[in-house]
C-alpha cells in the first residue's frame, strides 16, 4: 500500500505542478514530453518488471525499482531545464515500472481468490488517500516552497517502503533460469519512441507528409513487426501472446489501452484549462483532479463486491457507462464554468476507471497461473501505460498544432506564440500581458483543449464498445 501511495501521489502531485514547472523552466513546446518520458519507460519497462519477478520473487525485483525511481526523483527536483527534467523523468519512469505491477501481484499472490477482489478494491483506497493530499500538497509546495520538492517528496516514501518490505514479506520462490528478452525490450522502446516523436512533433517542427515523419513512421512499422515476429519465438517472451487467446483479457487489455490515454489526456491537461483559462491557482487545479482520484479508490472498492454478485461483464459496462458521462462533461466546458463542474467530470472518470480496472485484474490473476500472474498482470498494466503513453504525446501534439493555428487565424503577432502560454499560466507573470494578448491565449487554449477533449470522448466511446464485446460469463469467476 505504501509503494501504492507513491506511485499515486507521484501521479495526482506532478499534473498540479506543471504549470508552474513550464513557467520557470520555459519551452512550453516540450510540456507533454515531461509526461510522455516518463510514461514511456514505465510502460516499456513494467513487462520486463513483470518477467523479473516471476523469476527472482517480487521483494527484489520492487527493490531496486524503488530505488531507481527514488533517483530520478532527486534528479527531477534538481533540474534547470525542460531538457534535464525530461531526461529525469526517463529514470524516474524506468523505476516506477516496477512499483503498481508488482504491487498488485504480491496481493495477487498472497491471498485466495475469493480474498482478492475484496483486497484489490480495498488496496486501491490508496488513491483516494493520495488524492486528496496528493494536489492540495501540491498546491501548497507550489506557491509556498518549491515544485522541486513535489518530487523529493517521493524519497522518505520510497525508504520506507523498502524497510517495510524486508521487514514483512516473505516468499518462497521457484527457481529457474533467467532467460530475460532484452532484443524485445530494445524493439518496443525503439517503436512507442518514434512513434511518440511523430505524435508530438507532426505538425509542429516536422510537416505531416514530409520525408522525415515518413522514415520515421516507416521505421516504427518495422520495429513492431520486428518485435511481434521475435516475441513469437522465444520460450519466455516479454508480451507472451498466447495469454490474449483469453478473450477476457484481450477485452481487457485493449479496454486498459484506451482508458490509458482518457487517463492521460485529464491528468496533463485539465490542471492547463483550469489555471489558463478559467484563471485559477494551483491548488483549485489540483483539487479538480482529486476528485477523479476519489471517485476511483470507492468504484474500485464497490467493483471488489459487484464482480461476485453482478458479474464481471455488468461491471465493467457500468464502468463504461461512467467513462462516457465524464467525458461529455469536459466537451462542454468553458473558461466560464466553476470548477466544480470540472470536478464532477473528473469524479465520473474516476468511478469509470475503479469499476474497470479492479474488474480486469481480479480477472487476470485469476484466470492464469502463479508463474504467468506477473506478467500477465504486467501485461494488462502496460496496454495502460501504452495508451497513457501514446496519448500524452498525441494530445499534446494536438494541443500546439491547434493552438498555433487558433493564434494564426486570428492574425495573432510573431510575439505571440506557444511561449507565451507559460506566461499566461504563472499567476505573477499574467499581468505583463496586455488585456488583448490575454484574451487572445486563453480564447487559443480554450479551443485546442476542447478538440483535445473530444478525442477524450472518442476514446471514452471506443472504450465502452469494446467493454460490451467481454465475455458474458467470466472463467475464473464464474
Amino acid at each position: 500500500m505504501l509503494a501504492m501511495f507513491m506511485a499515486a501521489i507521484e501521479a495526482t502531485i506532478v499534473a498540479t505542478a506543471m504549470p508552474a514547472i513550464v513557467s520557470e523552466l520555459g519551452d512550453f513546446s516540450l510540456y507533454s514530453w515531461v509526461f510522455s518520458s516518463y510514461l514511456l519507460m514505465n510502460a516499456v519497462t513494467v513487462l520486463i518488471y513483470g518477467k523479473l519477478s516471476d523469476l527472482f520473487g517480487r521483494k527484489p525485483v520492487l527493490t531496486v525499482g524503488i530505488i531507481i525511481f527514488l533517483i530520478g526523483s532527486l534528479l527531477c527536483g534538481l533540474a534547470t531545464t525542460m531538457e534535464w527534467l525530461i531526461i529525469a523523468r526517463f529514470v524516474q519512469g524506468f523505476g516506477a515500472g516496477a512499483v503498481l505491477p508488482i504491487a498488485s501481484t504480491i496481493v495477487g499472490d498472497i491471498y485466495t481468490k475469493e480474498e482478492r477482489a475484496k483486497i484489490q478494491g480495498f488496496l486501491s483506497s490508496v488513491w483516494g488517500i493520495s488524492a486528496i493530499m496528493g494536489p492540495a500538497l501540491g498546491g501548497l509546495l507550489v506557491e509556498y516552497v518549491s515544485w522541486r520538492f513535489v518530487f523529493w517528496l517521493n524519497i522518505p516514501l520510497g525508504i520506507l517502503t523498502i524497510i517495510g518490505l524486508y521487514l514483512f514479506l516473505h516468499e518462497n520462490i521457484e527457481k529457474r533460469k533467467p532467460q530475460i528478452d532484452y532484443v524485445g525490450a530494445v524493439l518496443l522502446t525503439m517503436s512507442i519512441t518514434t512513434f511518440m516523436f511523430i505524435l508530438v512533433e507532426g505538425g509542429i517542427r516536422f510537416e505531416w507528409l514530409s520525408m522525415p515523419i515518413l522514415l520515421l513512421g516507416a521505421f516504427t512499422i518495422l520495429c513492431l513487426i520486428a518485435f511481434v515476429l521475435y516475441e513469437r519465438k522465444l520460450e519466455e517472451p516479454m508480451m507472451p501472446f498466447e495469454l490474449w487467446s483469453e478473450r477476457s483479457i484481450l477485452i481487457a487489455n485493449l479496454t486498459s489501452h484506451t482508458t490509458g490515454i482518457i487517463l492521460i489526456g485529464l491528468s496533463t491537461f485539465l490542471p492547463t484549462f483550469v489555471q489558463g483559462v478559467m484563471e485559477e491557482k494551483p491548488i483549485v487545479a489540483g483539487l479538480t483532479l482529486t476528485t477523479m482520484s476519489i471517485g476511483w479508490p470507492i468504484a474500485a472498492m464497490i467493483s471488489g463486491r459487484t464482480i461476485l454478485t453482478i458479474g464481471f461483464r455488468t461491471t465493467s459496462i457500468l464502468g463504461g457507462i461512467s467513462l462516457l458521462c465524464g467525458s461529455v462533461i469536459f466537451i462542454l466546458l468553458s473558461g466560464t464554468n466553476s470548477p466544480l463542474f470540472a470536478a464532477t467530470g473528473s469524479f465520473l472518470i474516476g468511478v469509470g476507471m475503479g469499476l474497470t480496472t479492479t474488474a480486469f485484474i481480479v480477472s487476470i490473476q485469476s484466470t492464469v497461473e502463479w508463474r504467468k500472474r506477473g506478467v500477465a498482470t504486467a501485461t494488462n498494466m502496460f496496454m495502460r501505460n501504452v495508451g497513457s503513453t501514446i496519448g500524452a504525446a498525441l494530445l499534446g501534439g494536438i494541443l500546439n498544432s491547434r493552438l498555433l493555428n487558433y493564434l494564426s487565424s486570428k492574425g495573432a503577432s510573431e510575439d505571440l506564440n506557444l511561449e507565451s502560454t507559460t506566461t499566461l499560466l504563472d499567476v505573477s507573470q499574467r499581468g505583463n500581458l496586455t488585456e488583448e494578448a490575454r484574451t487572445l491565449l486563453q480564447n487559443g487554449l480554450e479551443f485546442a483543449l476542447h478538440d483535445v477533449f473530444w478525442i477524450v470522448f472518442g476514446f471514452a466511446l471506443l472504450s465502452f464498445i469494446l467493454i460490451l464485446f467481454l465475455p458474458k460469463k467470466d472463467k475464473a469467476l464464474g
